[in-house]
């Protein structure tokens, strides 16, 4: 059996540690609360960017104070775009049942001939099986009761998740009377020229995914400060950063949230709140360790 070269510190050890790498503690007791509470190795990630691992050292200067004020940041950060996503998150399934509807057939899901890919379609059907036996609610079995087990359109919809929305949107047809362009006319935004224009099914399904990721981080409640975010939502030239950062970071997926966002007031209002904690923590944060521009507000509220 391996056997790992570190172990667990204790309490004690973990501050000391702190202290031997050159970090200010100001108040042992918030310190010692801190790591009873939230812990040494998720406190780690808040730090990575002021430790050199040659000099196995804090920069000068560094704080206990300022990596906790960071935690707390990111968790309020969390807590907001979480917030914003469920908003998006609910309006775009009540969006996809009214584009499926087209086909006038409430079993439509069921139905093979309004997607592109037939091995996708199975595939995804096996999830949205799954999903549907897992759920509890009252809903899905008042269908089971009442209905042998047929599950209108609108009913599945509300028990899939995001991901799964987001395979069954990019294997939809998208012919011209197509369920995609119906719910992609909810999304338009403004081209090079001046028009206004629906999202290509790659770049509208890419948004959904970079959200979907971003939401299961925050759900699960994991750092989003300075974290490389392993998705590409396609972005509007407009909204590019030059020259071309070398990984996606939140601002990446806050552009997709912008790009479908539930409504305009409610979204104005989330970049409100968001510029608000931003300032409350300008002593402590990097724009740059979110990917985030300096002009970051001039591309959100357009």
């Amino acid at each position: 059996m391996y056997r790992y070269p570190k172990q667990i510190l204790t309490i004690e050890q973990q501050i000391q540690s702190y202290i031997d790498a050159g970090m200010e503690i100001e108040s042992y007791d918030q310190v010692e609360d801190a790591l009873r509470t939230i812990g040494y190795y998720r406190l780690r990630g808040y730090s990575f960017q002021l430790y050199n691992n040659d000099s196995k050292k804090y920069v000068v200067g560094t704080k206990f104070e300022n990596i906790l004020q960071l935690y707390q940041f990111d968790q309020k950060l969390s807590n907001l775009i979480f917030s914003m996503i469920s908003k998006i998150e609910v309006a775009l399934r009540v969006r996809l049942v009214e584009a499926l509807l087209i086909h006038n057939d409430v079993l439509i899901l069921q139905d093979s001939s309004i997607f592109k890919d037939k091995k996708m379609y199975w595939r995804n059907m096996s999830t949205i099986s799954s999903e549907i036996a897992r759920s509890n609610d009252v809903f899905i079995k008042h269908n089971f009761k009442n209905h042998e087990g047929e599950i209108p359109v609108w009913a599945i919809v509300e028990v899939l998740s995001f991901g799964t929305m987001s395979k069954i949107i990019k294997n939809l047809k998208t012919g011209l009377d197509s369920a995609y362009v119906i719910l992609a006319n909810n999304y338009k935004y403004v081209s090079k020229k001046g028009n206004l224009v629906r999202p290509s099914q790659k770049m509208f399904t890419s948004w959904v995914q970079g959200i979907s990721i971003l939401r299961n981080i925050c759900a699960h409640n994991s750092r989003i400060y300075n974290r490389t975010i392993h998705t590409t939502p396609e972005i509007l030239d407009v909204d590019k950063i030059i020259p071309t950062t070398s990984h996606n970071g939140v601002y990446q997926i806050l552009l997709a949230m912008k790009y479908l966002r539930a409504s305009n007031q409610e979204w104005m209002e989330f970049v409100n709140k968001l510029e608000k904690l931003l300032e409350e923590n300008q002593d402590v944060i990097d724009l740059a360790a979110m990917n985030m521009p300096i002009d970051w507000k001039e591309h959100l509220n357009a």
